[in-house]
């Protein structure tokens, strides 16, 4: 089973190895950094178009970012 942890720890690691600063990201998402910190290390799930423009943005791959090849049918 995929847990939000996961798709958590992987968004937040590729935002801190990214070459942009939080706030720049939040900036072009247009929200705030403290709300990117809220999705990155609180308990807030973005919105599907927010971690869209995350992926976007960073150059991610969504399904690495979803570990989808980290799910195995059973």
């Amino acid at each position: 089973m995929i847990t939000y942890a996961q798709i958590q720890i992987k968004l937040t690691k590729s935002v801190e190895q990214s070459e942009f600063t939080k706030a720049e990201i939040a900036k072009e998402i247009g929200i705030k950094e403290i709300t990117l910190d809220k999705y990155l290390y609180g308990n807030t799930k973005p919105p599907v178009y927010i971690f869209a423009n995350l992926c976007k943005i960073l150059n991610l791959d969504a399904n690495d970012i979803l570990c989808v090849a980290d799910y195995k049918k059973k």
